[in-house]
């Protein structure tokens, strides 16, 4: 889909009265001619045959191609073959923000489609606005996709506001969305009043140890949220501590992947707090967290009292073999434990360590523990000059 615009980032140029005549009722394009299928078949028509459900709907179609024309974009023919398909998948296609308001006038009144996936399309802060506008107006849809769209701080603003209007979404994505300090007091906002919404990502931002101590009180009251992806960000000292004491109190998380945040010995340590506490969380992934021997020993402190937790990842932490004897051990010392994998990939262990998993899967026989790290086996060979001589026999 190709878009006319001055800058990746920059807001559409229509003034407000325009906006809205392309976000009318459908009525009001009723006189727009349908779009020619021939004439509208651009260079990645290819790419858009995936997914082709229903029959094409004339007011929808006039809709998008009115929109398209008011904003000066080429329609969509994907977009225009959608019919009454629940997933509209436009990935990777540069709409931009004024594509994105181009597709509102079609998404606000829309009874079909459930999930919205619009990732990598540089939407930015105006195209994000565009979508919070639809998602005010939808109660159909309830599964967004908006990663990798550097939607920035103004774009979740508009975002959230817009859900705590409208809590038919369910399961939202915002990995890599440029998201800062800033942004983590809106999404505190909506953890709170949000009460559908059961799975949100927002790896691969900016998020630092200021929005750990946001976030993690509106995590404590929580009463929806099953699944949190917060990979990839920067929380870490005061704000990874913060943040796990919103796990201790939560109790309906089920799924949590924090894992490199650098959370240290000191969020470790007040992870193993909360396990103690929490009797939901059932997978957690603290890999790259900079985790030493002595965090993991007060990691395993939780452990050793916890009944849920199913999957603990531990990966590529520098605990080394004393670290990961801890938390065996501490299992060991649990025989209520509910661990069905322990992951300790890519650390090397010794066979002390080795002789420990044996006993504990005694105790535990449907416990996986995950160990070592990838070896490359070679055979040197040696130049001819430092070959060592045939023996006297093999001369003979």
């Amino acid at each position: 889909m190709g878009v006319t615009m001055k800058g990746p980032c920059e807001r559409p140029g229509e003034n407000e009265d325009q906006r809205e005549e392309v976000i009318a009722p459908a009525g009001c394009f009723a006189g727009v001619p349908e779009a020619d299928k021939d004439s509208e078949a651009d260079s990645d028509s290819d790419l858009e045959t995936e997914g082709i459900h229903g029959l094409r709907e004339p007011i929808r179609d006039a809709l998008h191609v009115g929109s398209c024309r008011a904003y000066s974009i080429v329609p969509t023919m994907y977009f225009l073959n959608q019919g009454c398909a629940p997933e509209l998948k436009l990935r990777h296609r540069g709409l931009g923000p004024q594509g994105a308001w181009a597709l509102a006038s079609m998404l606000t009144s829309n009874p079909y489609i459930k999930r919205l996936d619009l990732q990598d399309n540089g939407l930015c802060a105006a195209g994000a606005e565009a979508l919070a506008y639809v998602l005010s107006k939808n109660s159909s849809i309830c599964d967004v996709d908006l990663s990798e769209n550097q939607i920035g701080v103004a774009g979740a603003q508009a975002l959230c506001a817009a859900l705590k209007v409208n809590q038919a979404v369910q399961k939202i994505q915002l990995a890599g969305n440029s998201l800062e300090e800033k942004a983590a007091q809106y999404l505190a906002e909506l953890l709170l009043v949000h009460t559908g919404l059961k799975s949100l990502d927002v790896s691969y931002n900016q998020l630092n140890d200021q929005a750990g101590e946001t976030l993690g009180p509106a995590l404590a009251e929580n009463t929806g949220l099953t699944e949190l992806n917060i990979s990839w960000n920067h929380l870490r000292g005061p704000g990874a501590i913060v943040f796990a004491r919103g796990l201790e109190a939560n109790i309906f998380l089920k799924v949590l992947d924090i894992s490199f945040n650098g959370f240290g010995d000191s969020g470790a340590s007040a992870v193993g707090e909360a396990l103690k506490a929490n009797n939901v969380l059932e997978e957690l992934n603290m890999s790259n967290n900079r985790i030493s021997a002595m965090g993991a020993r007060h990691l395993g402190l939780g452990l050793r009292v916890n009944q849920t937790l199913r999957i603990l990842v531990v990966s590529r932490n520098p605990m080394q073999t004393e670290g990961c004897s801890h938390l065996l051990k501490s299992v060991w010392d649990n025989p209520a434990s509910a661990l069905e994998l322990l992951d300790f990939s890519d650390m090397q262990v010794n066979r002390e360590f080795d002789d420990l998993a044996s006993s504990v899967k005694v105790i535990l026989p449907g416990l996986c523990i995950k160990t070592g790290a990838p070896r490359v086996n070679y055979k040197k060979e040696l130049l001819p000059v430092f070959r060592p001589p045939p023996p006297a026999s093999a001369l003979k």
